[in-house]
């Protein structure tokens, strides 16, 4: 089964994107903040993360940064999470590791079609 842990400050975002992730067969664990996430990701590497652009303390280009960093934080297929259809964000992203991206707010044929493209569905 595909491990995926979603990150996001908002417990609306983070039930949604588990229910839609459960429904495609995933295991999900969730985090609400960058570093529980990376607290996650040291305890148990996932196949795959929907990471939020936009929270405090540690925004998602930082928790990005230093997933990467880690030697098993490279495997990870990371799709990048935003309210903003800001092309600059969008491609910092990228070039900083993520494989792909999704808009809020998502639904499950954008899920399926995000982490279908990266390999997961």
């Amino acid at each position: 089964m595909t491990y995926c842990l979603v990150v996001d400050d908002s417990s609306v975002i983070r039930k949604v994107a588990r229910r839609i992730l459960e429904g495609l067969s995933f295991e999900v664990s969730e985090a609400e903040d960058g570093q529980q996430a990376l607290d996650s990701c040291l305890m148990r590497m996932p196949d795959a993360i929907l990471l939020d652009w936009s929270m405090p303390e540690m925004d998602g280009y930082q928790v990005l940064q230093r997933l990467r960093e880690f030697d098993a934080g490279k495997r990870p297929k990371v799709v990048f999470c935003t309210t903003e259809n800001d092309v600059a964000q969008i491609a910092k992203a990228i070039h900083m590791g993520a494989d792909d991206y999704v808009l809020k707010p998502f639904d499950r044929h954008i899920l399926t079609e995000k982490f279908g493209q990266v390999g997961l569905v």
